[in-house]
């Protein structure tokens, strides 16, 4: 549960979040390419990209003086697993909401 807790808390910052999906969406790129747009200096980007390492959801790879990051896909399964299995909630639960709407909508004004 300490994995998906720390991913959590890691995706709930708003940078962290759009560095994860500019790397699900461009695939495997350079530190330098998810420093522009940002407003933000590298050194900001890069403790951000620790932060996503630390927590299972990005890898860093190594190529001459390049960091190339990309989306660590275990880390990204745990919360859609997690998500899944939390399905028969949601279902039950709007399930619920329905029954009550439609008894409130079938009583007399």
């Amino acid at each position: 549960m300490t994995d998906l807790i720390a991913a959590f808390s890691a995706l709930s910052d708003r940078t962290r979040f759009a560095i994860v999906e500019q790397l699900m969406d461009g695939g495997e790129l350079p530190a330098g390419d998810l420093v522009e747009g940002k407003g933000m200096s590298g050194a900001a980007i890069s403790r951000h990209l620790k932060v996503l390492r630390e927590a299972g959801l990005v890898q860093q790879r190594v190529l001459g003086t390049q960091r190339l990051y990309s989306v660590h896909s275990e880390g990204l399964r745990s919360i859609a697993e997690w998500t899944i299995s939390k399905r028969q909630f949601w279902e039950s639960s709007l399930d619920r909401l329905g029954d009550i709407l439609e008894r409130e909508n079938s009583w007399p004004t």
